[in-house]
């Protein structure tokens, strides 16, 4: 039976998002694929676990250089692959020439966000044009990366976009999965109102902007708790942010937390709010946000900032709300709203789970990359 190869720099024992995006659906895929990635510590550990075969390159990070492109070709034909899942789609992307005239019919590759400034950059755009002109599909994430990637395609190019987000597990997260325990743990008891951001503390995920708001969240619910889950650059300024504002004692930094444990965090929530905000003019933007529907999953209403594709996430008024990352009393007024009001959020919640289970879980979205692979 034909093979698909998967090549791809983002692969475990690697972790990230796009990591993540691809090991949930190789997992899924079936055993008939091949995997083409880089080296990294750990990773016999990891492939030895696999029902598949994973082929490390030399390097610890692929480009397409002749030496690659050699490498990949003679993959392809020593394993009889015919398709080709290429896991982000520059710029290992301008490899699909090379695969296709080694017998590759079908080759399908994914973005993700940062692809949106490779089409606004005058001399990476002519990259991701010749990728557009050799793929049979170019995955996007959201509308937002969709409407941006275009800009740098051809019209073959933007005729050859279809959708493939990343997916949510409704098993692993959904009401009850370990919040009681972990307000346990953080000291909250059960009526203490709780928001919670889980990303990285960095300028764009906009917990400054939490921070700034949590004056008038406190005034308006006394006694509520900001937790803010991750780790990241930014953690000291947000102490001390917290503590200038006066409210450094209702803030919760927990810093890094196991991936098993995030969906513990995110059910202790009775709101989740993640407030990205797009930087850089422009170059740095939420791609997508799956974390906002992870808290859907959960049956918790999110408060999502508007920032490239992170609007898809919610449906403004029924799973939650959309708010202006830049504006804190936009943001406040917001959480303030859901804490006050239970049956609200309740509602919002239930709403919420209810679209993630219909169109977001990651076997509907390994489905539909097998589509794509092989359109019947």
């Amino acid at each position: 039976m034909p093979r698909t190869l998967v090549l791809t720099n983002d692969f475990p024992p690697r972790q990230g998002g796009i990591e993540t995006f691809i090991a949930a659906l190789t997992d899924r895929l079936g055993p008939d694929l091949v995997v083409y990635t880089a080296a990294m510590p750990g990773d016999a550990e990891v492939d030895a676990g696999l029902d598949f075969p994973v082929i490390r390159d030399r390097s610890s990070m692929l480009l397409p250089t002749p030496r690659v492109r050699r490498a990949v070709v003679a993959a392809l034909r020593e394993h009889g692959c015919d398709r080709v899942l290429i896991g982000s789609s520059v710029p290992l992307g301008l490899l699909a020439p090379a695969l296709r005239a080694a017998g590759a019919r079908r080759i399908v590759a994914i973005t993700h966000g940062h692809e949106t400034w490779w089409a606004r950059v005058p001399l990476t755009r002519p990259l991701l044009r010749r990728v557009g002109d050799a793929v049979d599909v170019l995955t996007y994430i959201s509308t937002w990366t969709r409407d941006e990637i275009a800009r740098g395609l051809s019209q073959a190019g933007r005729a050859r976009q279809q959708r493939l987000t990343p997916g949510v597990d409704p098993e692993r997260f959904r009401p009850g999965s370990g919040g009681a325990r972990v307000r346990a743990d953080l000291g909250l008891g059960d009526d203490v109102p709780v928001v919670v951001c889980t990303a990285r503390l960095v300028k764009r995920k906009g917990q400054d902007m939490l921070v700034r708001a949590w004056p008038r969240v406190l005034a308006a619910v006394p006694g509520a708790r900001l937790v803010l889950v991750g780790d990241g650059p930014r953690r000291r300024a947000l102490e001390r942010l917290a503590g200038r504002l006066g409210v450094r004692e209702s803030v919760v930094f927990t810093g890094g937390v196991p991936w098993e444990r995030i969906p513990g965090y995110v059910d202790a929530a009775d709101v989740f709010a993640g407030p990205s905000r797009t930087r850089l003019f422009g170059l740095e933007p939420e791609g997508l946000g799956i974390v906002y529907l992870e808290a859907s999953a959960c049956e918790r209403p999110i408060v999502v900032g508007r920032s490239g594709g992170a609007p898809d996430t919610v449906v403004d008024g029924e799973t939650g709300y959309l708010v202006d990352p830049r504006d804190p009393d936009d943001i406040a007024r917001r959480l303030v709203d859901l804490l006050r009001d239970p049956g609200l959020r309740l509602a919002m919640g239930r709403r919420g789970r209810a679209r993630v289970v219909e169109g977001w879980t990651w076997d509907q979205v390994a489905a539909d990359c097998a589509d794509h692979l092989d359109p019947q």
